[in-house]
This record gives structure tokens, C-alpha cells and sequence, in this order.
């Protein structure tokens, strides 16, 4: 359903379509499903809709506010002065402060402040009452209104009014001073707030400033600098020192070192060399590169980051429901207390009590505008979804901000994970008749198929050996066991004892006996079968990451209990788990064995996260609380995944978790906040304070306050830009 734009030539009051949009440019964080293609208000709400991640924001409403605000100020100014006058003693009783010129003069320049500054809230609490959802403007727009309404009415028809109301001079108070300066309090809230908000999407407009406009085409006649949207895949680039990478590709000429910080947290350039991936917007510091273009424009990393944060910060974390339930009943409870405050003040207040009555109700109306309450989560999950994408921290959803603060397990796959995800041949035990290198061309024709990290290293070893690779038919993989084929003619398996065994390969005891050490090292094993016959064990290694250490330690110190679970022999297991100090780990599981401990952990009342890269890894993902892909793994795992980490590295995970914490306790901050503000402001605003003290609170005062609860709760959320990567 598409709302009716209301009548108005400004921008600002386009209303904004309430069904989800693939297309949308602009979103309300405050209302779920409230998405348009053009900037504008939320008609639910009323606040300015934020543009989102990857779309060219657009300032028209915080021109327009601040034009607003301007002029509005400089039409209050003699108002308010006018009306301050009685606080100088030597003004007190003379009769230019308080005669029918002033309040003439004060009529007619509060009257465009009114209806020309305060028109977009007039219009936004409209929209408000048309969607049957009160919102802050409804509050402001009873207020002034009410407090201007009266005032004119005292002016021009004076007579209405009992001679109990009249002051000094016999004349009825006025409030157009309330009414303008509240206005004008109001427009300079929206300016600050408009532009705090702005910096909320600072981190995705850097990340999307961080690719180059151009590219440096290499061509049979030279190279020529050629706009980016027009390079294509398979394009040659060159990459002079200096120079951003302009879009994903590889390495096919030249040696560097690039900086990517600005994607994956880490401050040292990573060494590169033919044959290795770059990204776009990454930076080369010396030496150059010709690259080879392989994904562009919306299918680069950098594009997906972008798409994918910002889908991150339209989404609503949990928490918020608690704000969406107080703020359902919460504009007709201050409604309530403000026909209330006026129902007492009129009835038991001193003289004039029906001024005093409007006073206090007005005051009630704007010192109690939820928009504080609103904005408290969802500034909060964006800014801080930002700076996690800054720091190569991608959140999917704003749910998975709670599971990582709460996490207490995490589950780790070792390959890829603890490991460098990178094995390498150590060393090939054959078996008569076989040789090594005749064992190797078998295992690397079916391994070609294989998506694990093991058979690359297979296919590595092969092709460093110069050997001619046969092709395989009838492919067929067992996930977590092993691979079969038919190489010329011969039926070939290659994978873990187990599976040969189950495969009907006999005589293995030799090559396991011999394998036993290298395993007991840390080391894998793939076993080679040709026509059911023992042909080879393959000794892969897989190095720890040298960042894993550290990083385990820190999950430790976090609270996080690690828990191992690899598909990989118990004696290389325990060999890593030793190494590494993990007390809880599983050796030889399946997928589903993983997900299975995943569930079994959740179900004991653990919040689990569980990492991994691989498809196997994607079940448990799925189950976890909070799935963490490491970045250098399949699409699969990370489709599976809440969190994905642009760098495959431990520290990611310490990343995400403090983050995760930082940014709930500055929800929960905000909100204690926003609820203290109201619990606190509408009592004193009706006057409680009054019968002791004698002190009120102005409604130019509420105006006041009301304005900087909302920006006080904004520029909360952004210290998050400052959070500490570390």
C-alpha cells in the first residue's frame, strides 16, 4: 500500500511507501517495511528517512530545515525579547512592552514561524493521525498549536475569555513566544539531529569512495586511462605504485605489497605475486601490477560489502521490540497526562489557573516526544554495522549484534580456521607397484573436482611435479569421507582410511602405520586406492595461522570457551588441540555431526557462534546463534552465516565480539536514557515540583530539552566511530 503524498511543494513531505522495495534508495530505521524512492518522511513516525548504503544521500531536507530555521529565529528573536521584557525592572510596568502594539507585533511575526517554520511538523503529525500512529510531531503540533491558538484568541477576541484571566492591564496572557521559540528550538533539533545522522553512514560513504573513478587499460597500443563501469571481466589493468585497484582480479605480471586495511582491519600490506587475488579499492604501495579483471562493478567485493551493510543497517535487532511496545501506548499515556496536568492546574491551581493549565499541558506535550526513545537502537546498529564493515566486520542482520554480545561457546572448524587454509604435499608414501609420482596424477585427476582446501594442494603438488593430469569420469563425492572416479580405464579412490575401508580397500595397514607419525605432527593424510589396491598415502600439511594463538587467547579472556571440531584424524587433532591449548575438541565428524554438537550446546544453554569456510561448515552455521564465515571460504558458508570476516583470521572474531558488546551496552545506554528522560521530564513538566519549590518548567524550556534528547542519543551511538579495532 502506497500513502497519499500530502499537499505541499517541499520534498521533505513526500510520503513514503510502507511495502519493502528491492529498488528503494531511502529507508525509515524506525519503522520496519517503510522504504521510497525519493527522500522524504516516514508516515508512521515522521522522521526523515535515511538513504540507503551504496545511494547518493540527498540534503534537500536539511537545507530546507536549516532555511527554516533562520528565518524562523530571526522572526522569534523580537518576539521573545518583547515578551522578556517584564524581567527588567525598569520595563516591568511600561507601556511599549505591554500594549496592543507589542502583542500586535508578536501575533504577526509568530504567525509564519508557526504555519511556514513549524509546517513540516503540521504536516508530519497529519500524516501521523492518517496512519492511525501518533507520533512525536503529534505532540508538537497540539502543543504549539494549542499555545499559539490560545494566545490569538486572547489578542482578537478577548472578550470570550473570563476577566479572572486578565493580567496586568486587564489584559488575557499571551504565548506567542512559547509557540515561536518552541518552533525554532524544534527546527534547530532536526538541523543537528539531520546532520548527526549524516555521519551515521560515514563509514559505507568511505568504503565507497575507496574505488578508483578510472582504470589504466592495457592495450596492444598502449595503456589509457578508460572509466571503471566500462572495464569489462577478462580486461588487462595496470596497477602503477600509488594507485587503488580498480575493480577484483589476479595478478598476472609483477610483485607487490597492498595495503588492505580498509577492508580487512589490518594495518601491514600483504605480499603479492603472480597468481594471487587483489581487490578493488585495495591500495598498491610499490612495485607494479598487471592485473586481470575477473569481477566488476556490482559483483566486486567492495559492491558487496556496500549492498550487504546496508541491508545490515535496515534490519531491526531484537531489543527494539522493547522500544516498539512502550513507544505503542506511550503518545496516548502523554496525552493523557496532559489533558490530566490541564484538568488539575484548572481545577486546583492558583490564579490564573486557566493559563497556567494551558502552560503546563503545553510544556507536558513537547518535553514528552518519543523521538529519543525511536531513535535509541537503531542509530546505535548503524553506525556501529558501519564501523564493523570499516574494520572487516560485515553483520548481516542486526540480530546477530545480541548473539555475539551474549556469545559464551565458540565452535571452530581447524582448516582454514586455526589453520592457513593453504596445505601443502609434504611428502607421498607409496605402495608397490606404484610410484609417487604415478599415485599423485591418479589422486590429482579426481581431486581436480574437489572443492577442499586438501585436493588443491593434491593438484599444487602435481603441477609442480610437471605432471600430465588425466581427466576422471564418473566424479562422485561423500561428503566428510572421500571421492571416487574412473581415471583411464581404473577406479580410483582417494580420501580418509575410513572411507577406503568402507570402499572395500584391503591391506592398508602399512601406509596407516606409516602415516600414524606424520598425523601424530599435526599433519593430514589423503590414502590413494587404484582398482582396490593401496597406491599411496599423501602427507599434507596445513599450518597454524600465526594470528591463532593470540586470538584464542583473547576469546579466553572474553569469557569464550573454543571448541575444535574437525572432520581430520583424532592423532592430528589432538596434536592441534595441544598446540593451541584447546581443552574441548572432536575429531572425524561429518556436517552433521557438527551441527548436531551445535544444536546439543544451544540446547544446554550455551550461546554458541560457531566459524568456519567450507561448505561442510554451512549446516552448523545455519544452526548456531551467530554463524561466523571466514572470508576466504566458499559462498556457500557465508550465504550460511550472520557475520562474515573479509580476512579469514581469528582476530576477526575477537573483533566482532567486542564490537558486539560495544554496541549493545550503547543501545541499552540510549535507551536508559530515553526512558529516564520521559520518566523524569513529563512529571516535572505537570508541576509536581510546583508545591514545594515553586518551580516550573517553560515549554520554551521542554522545547529545549526535548530537542537535545534526541541528539544526545545520536551522538551517543556515534562514538562508535571510534571504537578501538584492536
Amino acid at each position: 500500500m502506497e500513502s497519499k503524498p500530502c499537499c505541499s511543494s517541499h520534498a521533505h513531505t513526500h510520503a513514503a511507501k510502507v511495502t519493502p522495495s528491492a529498488s528503494a534508495k531511502y529507508f525509515c530505521p524506525m519503522c520496519p517495511g517503510v522504504e521510497s524512492d525519493k527522500p522524504g518522511s516516514c508516515p508512521r513516525c515522521g522522521m526523515a528517512l535515511e538513504a540507503v548504503a551504496g545511494h547518493e544521500e540527498d540534503d534537500s531536507e536539511m537545507q530546507d530545515m536549516t532555511r527554516r530555521f533562520r528565518w524562523s529565529a530571526l522572526l522569534t528573536l523580537p518576539v521573545f525579547l518583547s515578551a522578556m521584557a517584564h524581567l527588567v525592572p525598569a520595563w516591568q510596568h511600561s507601556e511599549w512592552a505591554n500594549g496592543h502594539a507589542v502583542r500586535w507585533m508578536q501575533f504577526l511575526l509568530t504567525t509564519p514561524v508557526v504555519f511556514w517554520g513549524g509546517w513540516p511538523f503540521f504536516v508530519r503529525a497529519w500524516q501521523s493521525a492518517k496512519h492511525r500512529s501518533m507520533n512525536m510531531f503529534t505532540l508538537i503540533a497540539l502543543g504549539v498549536g494549542s499555545a499559539f491558538l490560545f494566545s490569538a484568541a486572547a489578542m482578537l477576541v478577548s472578550s470570550w475569555f473570563p476577566t479572572s484571566l486578565a493580567g496586568h492591564g486587564g489584559r488575557v496572557a499571551v504565548y506567542f513566544e512559547a509557540a515561536a521559540v518552541i518552533i525554532v528550538l524544534v527546527l534547530l533539533g532536526q538541523v543537528l539531529e539531520l546532520r548527526a545522522r549524516r555521519r551515521t553512514g560515514s563509514a559505507v560513504r568511505e568504503l565507497l569512495g575507496l574505488a578508483p573513478t578510472t582504470a589504466r587499460l592495457v592495450t596492444p597500443q598502449g595503456d589509457r586511462e578508460v572509466p571503471l563501469d566500462t572495464v569489462k571481466a577478462g580486461d588487462r589493468l595496470r596497477v602503477v605504485p600509488g594507485d587503488k585497484v580498480p575493480v577484483d582480479a589476479v595478478i598476472v605480471e609483477g610483485r607487490s605489497a597492498l595495503d588492505e586495511s580498509m577492508l580487512t582491519g589490518e594495518p601491514l600490506p600483504v605480499d603479492k605475486a603472480p597468481g594471487d587475488g587483489v581487490t578493488g579499492g585495495t591500495l598498491n604501495t610499490h612495485g607494479s601490477l598487471v592485473v586481470e579483471a575477473q569481477r566488476v562493478g556490482a559483483d566486486t567485493m567492495l559492491a558487496q560489502i556496500v549492498h550487504l551493510v546496508g541491508e545490515a543497517q535496515r534490519s531491526r535487532a531484537p531489543v527494539q521490540a522493547l522500544a516498539d511496545k512502550v513507544a505503542g501506548w506511550f503518545v496516548p499515556a502523554v496525552l493523557a497526562a496532559a489533558a490530566l496536568t490541564f484538568v488539575l492546574w484548572l481545577t486546583m491551581g492558583p490564579e490564573p489557573k486557566l493559563a497556567f493549565a494551558i502552560a503546563n499541558a503545553v510544556a507536558v506535550l513537547i518535553i514528552a516526544c518519543p523521538c529519543a526513545l525511536g531513535l535509541a537502537t537503531p542509530m546505535s546498529v548503524m553506525v556501529g554495522i558501519g564501523r564493523g564493515a570499516q574494520m572487516g566486520v560485515l553483520i548481516r542482520h542486526a540480530a546477530a549484534i545480541e548473539k555475539l554480545a551474549a556469545l559464551d561457546t565458540l565452535v571452530v572448524d581447524k582448516t582454514g580456521t586455526l589453520t592457513t587454509g593453504k596445505p601443502q604435499v609434504a611428502e607421498i608414501l607409496a605402495a608397490a607397484p606404484f610410484t609417487e609420482n604415478d599415485a599423485l596424477a591418479f589422486a590429482a585427476a579426481v581431486e581436480r573436482h574437489s572443492e577442499h582446501p586438501l585436493a588443491h594442494a593434491v593438484l599444487r603438488a602435481a603441477e609442480a611435479r610437471g605432471l600430465a593430469v588425466p581427466e576422471a569420469a564418473n566424479f562422485h563425492a561423500t561428503v566428510a569421507g572421500g571421492i571416487s572416479g574412473e581415471v583411464n580405464g581404473r577406479a580410483v579412490l582417494a580420501g580418509k582410511s575410513d572411507f577406503l575401508h568402507a570402499q572395500g580397500v584391503m591391506t592398508l595397514e602399512a601406509l596407516e602405520a606409516a602415516v600414524a607419525p606424520h598425523q601424530a605432527a599435526g599433519s593430514s593424510a589423503i590414502f590413494v586406492a587404484v582398482d582396490g589396491r593401496p597406491a599411496c598415502a599423501i602427507i599434507v600439511s596445513d599450518p597454524v595461522k600465526p594470528t591463532t594463538p593470540a586470538a584464542l587467547s583473547e576469546l579466553r579472556d572474553l569469557g569464550v570457551k573454543v571448541v575444535m571440531m574437525t572432520g581430520d584424524h583424532q592423532r592430528t587433532a589432538e596434536h592441534i588441540a595441544r598446540q593451541l591449548e584447546i581443552a574441548d575438541f572432536h575429531a572425524g565428524v561429518t556436517p552433521q555431526d557438527k551441527h548436531d554438537r551445535v544444536v546439543a550446546l544451544k540446547a544446554e544453554g550455551a550461546v554458541v557462534g560457531m566459524a568456519g569456510d567450507g561448505i561442510n561448515d554451512a549446516p552448523a552455521l545455519a544452526a548456531a546463534d551467530v554463524g561466523i564465515a571466514m572470508g576466504t571460504g566458499t559462498d556457500v558458508a557465508m550465504e550460511s552465516a550472520s557475520v562474515t570476516l573479509v580476512k579469514g583470521d581469528l582476530r576477526g572474531i575477537v573483533r566482532s565480539v567486542r564490537l558486539g558488546r560495544a554496541m549493545m551496552r550503547n543501545i541499552r545506554q540510549n535507551l536508559l536514557f530515553a526512558f529516564l528522560y520521559n520518566a523524569l521530564g513529563i512529571p516535572i513538566a505537570a508541576g509536581v515540583l510546583y508545591p514545594v519549590f515553586g518551580w516550573l518548567l517553560s515549554p520554551m524550556i521542554a522545547g529545549a530539552a526535548m530537542s537535545l534528547s534526541s541528539l544526545s542519543v545520536i551522538l551517543n551511538a556515534l562514538r562508535l566511530r571510534r571504537f578501538d579495532r584492536s
